[in-house]
């Protein structure tokens, strides 16, 4: 059975002329070298022309220069040239699906559009909260922000149930119209370089084929639920359905996440994977975390109910925590394999000190959910543990 297109789902939910394409934290998760020292979210330790679909238009401009980027590539399934062979139109063209680059946020108590069990993004960082609602974001994928003097780009995928954050200093974020693994690919209007979500990697076009494959600086976005995040963060904002574009935000295209139904909680995909993964239902969730050394994930469910897990990635100890309180988890290094308890929605190390779950006396590794279709064809050879 053919797959149909985006374009085709989107107008079964009479939704075609949005043109919808392709997703508690504290700010920025880091990945440094196991056992080294390394901040943590809160920053306690520490010009030609492209194909004529795309009309990219790039300047001279360098990557490095325009978008900051980590000083370690992230690892990618496959050569540049081969992934941005296998990116594939989603439907609607560049820009069809509008960012938001001029955002508005309300005080929590002005908030009437969120059911208390509705999904958002939440992010903190020196002091600042703010919650970008799933609904929203749905329907425009990617919000141009600030966040406590830093500009970042807060991005969702809808098809592969994945939301990050990134740095993007003085320029902009936008949607190609392309996917790769069902997968958002974005672009930065500074260079027009392609850099799919998931892989946080850039993807060079026949406009920039010189350019260096870097990877994003980014941030972590927890996804949890209205009142969650409401009682973990009182004085947050709220992104404002005052958007600046004329849309539906009490209906999502794709289905629901309160109750879950249509896409979200069916076997389908729009379009196929990047490669099989069998191993799991399509849309299981998984906490994933990857560096330039490899992969690893915990089935989220998993977590759930064991609280913490261990693992290796890239042949290193890691410590998957739950946080009960935002429904979230987090991956630290644990080189020397220090035991850890979890008593009472508290993590308690081997000194007999308890510390809340985010924030462990161990290096963070950045991770976020995502189905499970999405880690595994983009991450083939990573580590799964349930």
């Amino acid at each position: 059975m053919v797959s149909p297109s985006r374009r085709q789902f989107l107008s079964a939910a009479a939704l075609a002329a949005i043109g919808i394409s392709g997703c508690v934290g504290r700010s920025s998760e880091t990945t440094p070298t196991p056992g080294s020292a390394g901040p943590d979210e809160a920053g306690r330790a520490d010009g030609t022309a492209a194909d004529s679909a795309d009309g990219a238009t790039a300047d001279s401009t360098s990557v490095t220069d325009a978008v900051p980027t980590a000083d370690a590539q992230l690892p990618l399934p496959m050569e540049p040239a081969t992934l941005r062979d296998n990116a594939m139109s989603g439907g609607p063209s560049k820009d069809g699906i509008p960012s938001i680059d001029d955002p508005k946020f309300l005080a929590p108590d002005a908030v009437d559009y969120l059911a208390p069990g509705d999904p958002v993004f939440g992010v903190e960082r020196d002091g600042v909260a703010k919650a970008y609602p799933q609904k929203i974001l749905a329907h425009h994928e990617i919000v141009n922000d600030e966040l406590a003097g830093t500009n970042v780009a807060v991005t969702y995928c809808p098809l592969t149930g994945t939301v990050q954050g990134f740095e993007r200093g003085e320029t902009t974020f936008g949607v190609s119209g392309r996917l790769i693994n069902n997968n958002l690919v974005m672009y930065d209007r500074a260079t027009e370089t392609w850099w799919p979500q998931i892989l946080a990697t850039s993807i060079p076009g026949p406009w920039n084929e010189d350019a260096s494959v870097r990877s994003l600086r980014e941030l972590r976005l927890v996804w949890t639920t209205w009142e969650r995040w409401r009682r973990h963060e009182p004085e947050t904002r709220v992104l404002s359905t005052d958007t600046g574009h004329a849309r539906n935000y009490g209906s999502d295209p794709y289905g629901s996440y309160n109750p879950r139904g249509g896409y979200y909680a069916n076997g389908n995909l729009l379009f196929p994977a990047l490669n099989s993964t069998d191993r799991f239902d399509k849309k299981t969730v998984v906490m994933g975390a990857r560096t330039a050394d490899g992969a690893v994930a915990f089935l989220k469910e998993s977590l759930r109910d064991q609280s913490l897990m261990t693992g290796e990635l890239g042949a290193e100890p890691v410590l998957a925590v739950y946080d009960p309180a935002l429904d979230t988890g987090y991956v630290y290094w644990n080189s020397e394999e220090e035991e850890y308890r979890f008593e009472d929605g508290s993590v308690v190390g081997p000194d007999g000190t308890a510390h809340e779950p985010d924030s462990l006396p161990l290096s963070r590794v950045h991770t976020f959910d995502a189905m499970w279709f999405a880690w595994g064809s983009y991450y083939p050879e990573t580590d799964v543990y349930e």
